[in-house]
């Protein structure tokens, strides 16, 4: 039987994605400090964000398996995170647009039984996205629909964000900020299953 799952994330897309596949889960948000290593690769850094969410809320559990995850946005190396505010938004959006950029989205789970974790594994996935060039108009026309405001490198791919975003490669689900596919073979790799 599998145990009941938490997932260590306040973000609403993630909840959005693992109701959609009729999972059962709680929502218990990490409290911990997502400063890192500058000097770390962009994969490096989203497995460490995301396992230390897991393990955060890992320690509160008694028996389940816990989910962390943590997105970021790559463009010419550098690392974009959520927007400080409007102004850092414009900036971000000002950066992306008309270019190719990368999203590398860190998955941690963690299974905990009787209050000991048992079992890690962490991976990422990382998607080649491409935005459109835009007017400071778009840019400014987005930036006031808050949308941007809780979503690393200033932007959604799901919401008002679509109207951006030319073309991907790679898996959708993970700009979104949770690649289920990876998840799924994560489970699995744990012999559960994260749909049934």
């Amino acid at each position: 039987m599998r145990p009941k799952i938490v997932l260590a994330s306040g973000s609403p897309r993630r909840r959005d994605l693992l109701a959609s596949l009729g999972v059962p889960f709680e929502v218990k948000s990490s409290q911990v400090d997502e400063t890192f290593d500058g000097t770390c690769s962009p994969s490096e850094v989203v497995e460490d964000l995301a396992h230390r969410k897991a393990m955060d809320v890992a320690r509160t559990c008694d028996t389940a398996l816990v989910i962390g995850a943590d997105t970021i946005v790559v463009c010419d190396g550098e690392i974009l995170g959520k927007p400080r505010d409007e102004t850092e938004a414009v900036q971000m959006l000002s950066k992306l647009q008309g270019r190719a950029h990368q999203v590398y989205t860190g998955i941690s789970l963690v299974e905990v039984l009787e209050g000991q974790v048992i079992r890690e594994r962490v991976s990422h996935r990382m998607t080649h996205v491409w935005m459109r060039p835009l007017s400071d108009e778009k840019i400014t026309w987005y930036v006031d629909s808050k949308e941007p405001l809780d979503k690393a490198g200033a932007y959604g791919i799901q919401g008002l964000g679509a109207c951006l975003i030319e073309k991907i490669e790679g898996c959708y689900l993970n700009v979104v900020g949770l690649s289920v596919a990876e998840l799924d073979q994560m489970f699995a790799d744990l012999n559960y299953s994260l749909v049934q």
